[in-house]
């Protein structure tokens, strides 16, 4: 049913109000949270620096330099509006996109740890409509929550070490603990109504999710002559099954005031209120291409394969308390296209020492419901971004400002429109340096 995307009040609340974060494990923003990724549309499997880290292809790690400490953090401001064809509501949120580490075990080996929030649920949407005798019911869906993902991943130097005169081959790969709760909640509040033949009702249900995936990284890196590169980015997620935990409700409750008192339990009737689902990640294949002009630009396109987006999601209820989900699995694909006037960190004017970004996406089958009538529609997504690179102390590290903008849905059910504002800081220090004193 879609009934919850056909609502007459969308009520604002902490955080994006989105409704359809309800589906899955939420709404996701990746890799778009990350500035320095959505400066280029959402480019990430080529891209490496010495003063960044990008999660996204953990073979990127092996570019940290000798006896550096990278700390990389980034922050977001989102302005979102909801519409359909009749009304829109306006909400706005900011938060920490993002906090990673990265630094060298060997000459060859670098490793990074960090933490990012993966989806997001946050929504609260009320249907009103009459019923009889000469009364009327509410139906208030509700959601909150979220997954995040904690990262611990090595990159390896196997040819040419950071020498860009020779050709340069990294590797890695990412451990990731996902771990979060949400609580997902549908009550029924009559009014106008009597008591002895309606009451109002909750079905609640809380998940609490915790599991390991994992996802390997490649980056080739081959000179073309001595002012033009070539690199070849590759990522894949082998599928992943994980178990979650929860536990579902419903019951009957009384209102005093701003009191609710629970009277009856319908289910569980037997007290035992906690089940098993299982979440199950895709196998999923990102590819990257991009060629560069040394300290003149950069052209680089991403493309991401998978049989779904994110994460499919199966519950252990034996009874469909909640009704028959609106979601359906199907194919999903990414494409992102940057380009990148690049700085020369040798330039005496700062102004030319400055990267300048710009990219744009579109991503297909991100999520698909099935209408009223039976028919399947697939929700597709597309967005551009722009931004700049400042460098800091010498080059060493770097400010990244980014703007960008992403268009989620149609009008036909409900469009998401999301302005961002993005702020990172990639530090790149020297701390394990031996000082030498005369």
């Amino acid at each position: 049913m879609l009934s919850l995307l056909f609502t007459t009040t969308v009520w604002s609340q902490n955080g994006i109000n989105s409704p359809f974060s309800q589906y899955g494990v939420g709404f996701s923003n990746m890799p778009y949270n990350f500035p320095v990724i959505s400066v280029m549309g959402g480019v990430a499997y080529t891209k490496s620096a010495s003063n960044m880290i990008n999660p996204f292809n953990p073979a990127s790690y092996a570019s940290v330099k000798m006896e550096s400490f990278v700390f990389d953090m980034g922050l977001s401001f989102d302005m979102a509006t909801l519409r359909d064809k009749e009304q829109k509501s306006f909400d706005a949120d900011g938060n920490v996109g993002y906090l990673s580490i990265a630094f060298p075990l060997t000459k060859w080996w670098k490793t990074a740890l960090g933490v990012m929030p993966m989806s997001d649920v946050n929504y609260r949407t009320v249907n009103t409509s009459a019923i009889n005798p000469g009364g009327e019911v509410s139906t208030i869906y509700e959601g909150v929550g979220g997954v995040s993902q904690f990262f611990w991943g090595h990159g390896f130097n196997i040819m040419g070490g950071n020498d860009d005169s020779k050709p340069q081959l990294r590797a890695g790969f990412n451990l990731n603990l996902l771990y979060g709760c949400d609580t997902s909640v549908v009550t029924f509040d009559f009014a106008k109504n009597d008591t002895t033949y309606f009451m109002d009702s909750r079905r609640q249900k809380n998940s609490s999710i915790s599991g390991l995936t994992f996802d390997l990284g490649l980056q080739y890196e081959q000179p073309v002559s001595d002012d033009y590169r070539f690199c070849l980015g590759l990522n894949i997620k082998p599928g992943r099954k994980i178990n979650i935990r929860e536990s579902a409700l419903v019951y009957t409750f009384v209102s005093n005031a701003a009191v609710e008192f629970m009277r009856d339990t319908i289910y569980p009737t037997d007290g035992n209120t906690e089940f098993n689902s299982t979440l199950q990640q895709a196998f999923t294949t990102g590819i990257g291409l991009s060629f560069q002009r040394n300290n003149m630009w950069l052209i680089a396109l991403d493309a991401t394969i998978a049989p779904w987006s994110g994460f499919k999601y199966e519950s252990g209820l034996s009874h469909p308390i909640f009704g028959t989900s609106a979601l359906r699995y199907s194919n999903n694909q990414r494409y992102a296209l940057g380009f990148q006037l690049l700085g020369n960190p040798n330039a005496s004017s700062y102004l030319r020492r400055i990267t300048f970004s710009a990219g744009a996406h579109y991503e297909s089958g991100r999520l698909s419901l099935q209408l009223t009538d039976g028919r399947d529609y697939s929700l597709n997504e597309w967005g551009v971004g722009l931004g700049a690179s400042l460098p800091m102390r010498k080059g060493r590290s770097v400010l990244n400002i980014s703007a960008s903008y992403s268009s989620f849905g149609t009008t036909d059910l409900l469009r998401r429109d999301v302005f961002s504002i993005g702020i990172s800081v990639g530090s790149c220090e020297s701390w394990f340096v031996k000082r030498k004193f005369n």
